[in-house]
């Protein structure tokens, strides 16, 4: 069973069936008595089993698996795959990490008539990180994976928000990592987040557009789609800032969006950054957060021209950027003190760090946000790399390093 024929034989069913090839490959190549993928949700915080092609019913809300407390989660935090022998005469049960590049997709999960021995292992690690691809490759295809993400039917103000974000809320490279996690408010309030990698630089923006619902949905897409052609078209910080605010100014009433721009040079580490009303990001390092004050230029699409700044930001190997929205300091979770959770959660992935985040914002706010929360969380490695290693997530060298503490396990 190898990776190029595993490949081959799911581009040849048709997209809908590409998991069930892959688990009768499984079962036939290891005598599993039953094989399955279960998808991750939205939230991050539960997994959706995905059945056969001709069993998903896609007219009702996906059965929500919760995380907390169980083997699936262990094995997301971990990104180790993990055995459970469940006694004589009992199926033994193997769960393994669907992920790419950091992005937890989800978990394969398979029960075996005995004990796997090491190449067995081996084999379903390189059958799930297969896996990851196959999901990616056709996601575009169908919509069978996004009902799978969806636990509770969306309004449409979500599935705008959601369309907005990108493909993989997750990426790690040699030079960094970053994570964003986005938890909507009851009605929604227009936060989005983006991130791009290019030949030299990393850029990455956390907008929150005014009102809540299709409006702010609406301005939300208004201003990402600007902040993006101007971006794909080679443009500067400043240039971005001004064709957005250009953009909400000439196209939505009164609307206005608050953001955050940052480009950090893959070269030499040096960062531009540009703050359009928005709450200011803290950095950690060597275990301390701190605020980073720096000149605030007005909101996007206030009645006159504006000139938005672009400034200097500090960034040294080892450091984690978290950038946020307004909803993580909201009133109702004033009671959450989010510096010493940064800290608490400083050994963590940043993926796992910004799920932690948001989930103790949820829960101060015991599940009713009053808007949207969101947090981008980077960890910067530090130049002079480029290669990763793609069985662990770490880059190869480990120099840039806090002392006292282990490089995080990220995953493919």
């Amino acid at each position: 069973m190898t990776l190029a024929g595993t490949l081959q034989a799911a581009e040849a069913a048709p997209p809908v069936e590409s998991l069930d090839v892959v688990a009768r490959l499984l079962k036939e190549r290891l005598g599993a008595a039953s094989v399955s993928f279960l998808i991750t949700d939205f939230t991050g915080s539960s997994v959706v089993r995905l059945g056969a092609a001709g069993s998903v019913e896609t007219s009702e809300p996906a059965q929500r698996i919760s995380l907390r407390g169980t083997l699936y989660d262990d094995v997301i935090r971990s990104q180790r795959p993990r055995t459970e022998d469940r006694g004589a005469g009992k199926l033994v049960r193997i769960v393994a990490p669907v992920t790419n590049r950091g992005d937890a997709i989800g978990l394969l999960e398979l029960f075996l008539p005995a004990s796997p021995d090491a190449e067995v292992m081996r084999e379903i690690g390189e059958t799930a990180h297969a896996l990851a691809y196959i999901v990616i490759a056709n996601r575009s295809f169908t919509d069978v994976y996004q009902w799978g993400r969806r636990t509770t039917p969306l309004s449409l103000a979500a599935e705008i928000q959601h369309r907005l974000l990108p493909a993989s809320l997750v990426c790690e490279a040699a030079q960094f990592a970053v994570a964003g996690v986005l938890e909507p408010a009851d009605l929604v309030a227009g936060d989005t987040f983006d991130y791009v990698i290019d030949r030299d630089s990393v850029q990455l923006s956390v907008t929150d557009a005014m009102g809540h619902d299709a409006d702010a949905a609406l301005l939300a897409t208004l201003a990402v789609g600007a902040l993006r052609r101007a971006r794909r078209a080679g443009a500067g910080l400043g240039e971005q800032a001004r064709q957005t605010d250009q953009a909400v100014r000439d196209h939505s009433g009164q609307g206005y969006v608050t953001g955050q721009l940052l480009r950090i040079s893959l070269l030499d580490g040096g960062t531009e950054f540009i703050n359009a009303g928005h709450p200011w990001p803290l950095r950690m390092r060597d275990g301390e957060v701190r605020e980073i004050a720096r000149e605030v230029d007005r909101p996007f699409g206030l009645q006159a021209p504006h000139t938005y700044r672009v400034q200097r930001l500090d960034l040294q190997p080892g450091d984690r950027l978290v950038m946020l929205t307004d909803g993580m300091l909201e009133r109702n979770v004033t009671s959450l003190d989010l510096t010493d959770l940064i800290v608490a959660t400083r050994a963590l992935h940043p993926r796992e760090a910004a799920r932690t985040l948001i989930g103790a914002i949820v829960d101060a706010a015991r599940g009713h946000l009053k808007d949207d929360a969101t947090v981008m969380c980077l960890d910067w490695h530090g130049t002079g790399r480029s290669q990763r290693d793609a069985g662990t997530g770490a880059d190869l060298t480990d120099a840039s390093r806090p002392s006292g503490t282990e490089r995080p396990t990220a995953g493919r």
